[in-house]
């Protein structure tokens, strides 16, 4: 785990901590499984990864992301030149992905219908 994050990291989870994006919690440098990612929110499973200029090896995140999807999450990639220039575009990005993951706990097929009361007959 890494103890500085980067600026474009650091921006990002100003919007991200305190549950600030659409009530949804997120944790920073959260570990899954040998897996270090930047952000995740677990409710809905989503990891945020922000990628730099450097980040050269795509084969590498292309085989991590396979893994951390067949363990149930969803990864969205965002650049840190796009955090750095373009944050509210990537704030809707994030928000789009939280749309569309399914919610966590659906509840049972009826439950919290309200039921007419039995009535007794005479």
């Amino acid at each position: 785990m890494r103890r500085n994050p980067t600026e474009p990291e650091t921006r990002l989870w100003a919007r991200l901590s305190r549950s600030r994006l659409g009530g949804f919690k997120f944790r920073r440098q959260a570990t899954i499984g040998h897996a270090i990612v930047d952000f995740l929110c677990p409710s809905q499973r989503l990891i945020v990864e922000v990628d730099g200029h450097t980040h050269a090896d795509l084969n590498d995140d292309a085989r991590r992301d396979t893994a951390l999807a067949a363990q149930g999450y969803r990864v969205v990639r965002v650049s840190n030149e796009d955090v750095m220039r373009n944050i509210e575009g990537v704030l809707e990005q994030v928000l789009s992905a939280l749309a569309e993951m399914p919610h966590p706990n659906p509840s049972p097929e009826g439950e919290g219908l309200e039921q007419e009361p039995e009535h007794a007959e005479n």
